[in-house]
């Protein structure tokens, strides 16, 4: 996903390239999910004869001044992309057109031809960028709505400090926050935390000041590495976790040392175990929770526990606290002619398909295939059906001695 260096990128070689020319022809995608607010054929006449001024950027999103109102503006999305014709511009994972590809792209969304024969196009693959055509963009959302740059504006060590202490969210959470800091997006959110070795779910106002300095430093290093060599991935620095971040879990390590994968700010989250630690109340939490899950596991040795602490930390507390919830209730509605023994039935069944899913998952953070959801649903009904069977002959064997007490015979059916 293009983050502020690419984004940056494009800027830079739409400045270097395109300023002060004419635009002699246009051509807009007639595709209202990505061109909003506006008919393709009014776009175009929007922009025949006028001159590109300048380029500007506020985190995520492009803008073109021209030489008059309304203005284009661009804002990324998942693989939104500047090509300009025979000018190397960074190009990164999901950009969709290749030297050899038709040009203009299919995936062109926005087209100009200038008057000095140099053609620029905006290309998305996936369809989830957003072009515009407005008079203010600084004036109206997204634009309006983005907090300070994280290039262009950052703060100083003592309002970033200052801020942080008044946050009770995850870090990484925070940082993905646009309207916190503009410009941070996954990968730069993953590689911020771990060269400043914060865990991505330290809650914010829990950092030192020497951990909110560390992390400001950060930030300002990565982003201008990162735009220093125009977004170029293959310039970044060899001891970066951005080289394995998008590799599979065992597989992925950094200067020798495993990178684990969590769900943070509700993204995959890439961090280093061994020197991002949870800290404070958050870290008792978290190593309270699998440990919780574990006393269930049945010959389950430390280790595994121990990499579930760190695997697990913060993914879906709110679902093992309701499935701790499902397992103690039959305790409450228990059957009284089964005086305790049915209700045990069923959270034993419970605990089984529990280790079933623990099994299924470990380590595997791209979640279970739907065959194998079918598998443990056909599980749990063949644990259901013996549990139920195993019930019926119960309360029928603790029959028998209920009416023997009262010094009565069984009276038998008569065929």
């Amino acid at each position: 996903m293009p983050e502020l260096p690419e984004v940056e990128a494009a800027r830079r070689a739409i400045e270097e390239n395109c300023l002060g020319k004419k635009i002699k022809r246009a051509i807009i995608a007639n595709d209202s999910k990505v061109i909003e607010g506006v008919s393709s054929v009014d776009f175009e006449s929007a922009l025949l004869g006028k001159t590109i001024v300048s380029a500007h950027r506020k985190g995520k999103n492009l803008w073109l001044h021209l030489d008059s109102p309304p203005f284009p503006s661009f804002q990324f999305g998942m693989a939104g992309a500047i090509y300009i014709k025979g000018v190397a511009v960074t190009k990164y994972k999901r950009s969709a057109v290749k030297d050899n590809d038709e040009w203009p792209s299919k995936y062109s969304k926005f087209f100009v031809e200038l008057d000095d024969g140099l053609e620029l196009s905006f290309t998305d693959k996936r369809r989830f960028a957003r072009v515009r055509l407005l008079k203010d963009p600084t004036s109206v959302p997204p634009i309006s709505e983005l907090g300070p740059d994280a290039l262009f504006e950052p703060m100083t060590i003592n309002e970033f400090t200052d801020s942080l202490s008044k946050k009770k969210i995850g870090i990484k959470a925070l940082l993905l926050d646009q309207s916190y800091i503009s410009g941070i997006g996954n990968w730069i959110a993953d590689e911020v935390l771990y060269q400043a070795r914060i865990h991505p779910l330290q809650i914010c106002s829990s950092l030192s000041k020497e951990n909110c300095a560390t992390l400001h430093n950060c930030i300002k290093e990565v982003i201008e590495k990162a735009v220093e060599v125009g977004a170029d991935s293959s310039q970044f620095p060899s001891n970066w976790i951005f080289h394995s971040r998008e590799k599979k879990p065992g597989k992925a390590f950094v200067d020798g040392k495993k990178i684990d994968f969590i769900n943070a700010g509700g993204r995959t989250s890439a961090y280093v175990p061994e020197l991002q630690k949870l800290s404070g109340t958050v870290a008792t939490k978290a190593a309270g929770k699998p440990r919780k899950q574990a006393s269930k596991k049945k010959g389950g040795d430390e280790a595994e526990d121990n990499d579930d602490d760190e695997d697990g930390v913060g993914d879906e507390p709110t679902n093992e606290e309701e499935e701790s919830t499902k397992i103690t209730k039959p305790k409450k509605g228990g059957n009284p002619r089964g005086r305790g023994r049915k209700p045990p039935m069923k959270r034993k069944a419970k605990e089984s398909d529990d280790d079933d899913d623990d099994d299924d998952s470990g380590g595997n953070n791209d979640g279970s295939s739907e065959e194998d959801d079918e598998d443990l649903t056909e599980k749990d009904r063949k644990v259901k059906t013996n549990t139920s069977n195993k019930q019926v002959k119960t309360v029928k064997t603790s029959k028998r001695p209920v009416s023997s007490q009262d010094g009565k015979k069984p009276k038998r059916a008569s065929s």
